[in-house]
């Protein structure tokens, strides 16, 4: 492989401690937290997850704000990458070509490629 960027660092996806700071408290610990967001990725409801931890409804309510949710109609979503992909990206960009065009014309290609030399597509 001829193009490497450089690994994120351990903290990667963590949230800003800028952000934990301006954020109200919920009165809550990190595992209650945890343990709500498990229970509506089971798709339980906040008056369901509320009784079955024995907790107030507007805490629970209030800890799903934050968490993200899969949106069953979205038309795209977020891609992490490395900084050096990302120039990549940026550089391989034709004149008022949106991003998300760029990626499916250079997916395209490297599949294009595949194909061609009998390789997996």
């Amino acid at each position: 492989m001829t193009f490497a960027g450089t690994p994120p660092g351990f903290h990667a996806g963590d949230m800003s401690r800028r952000t934990v700071a301006l954020r109200p408290g919920l009165g809550l610990t990190d595992l209650q937290v945890e343990n709500i967001r498990r229970l509506r990725r089971k798709r339980q409801d906040a008056p369901e997850i509320a009784a079955a931890l024995n907790l107030a409804q507007d805490k629970v309510e209030r800890a799903l704000l934050a968490m993200r949710t899969p949106k069953p109609d979205r038309k795209r979503r977020s891609l992490n990458v490395t900084l050096e992909a990302a120039a990549f990206v940026d550089r391989e960009k034709r004149p008022g070509e949106a991003g998300w065009k760029v990626v499916d014309r250079l997916v395209d290609e490297l599949l294009t490629r595949r194909r061609a030399a009998g390789g997996r597509a």
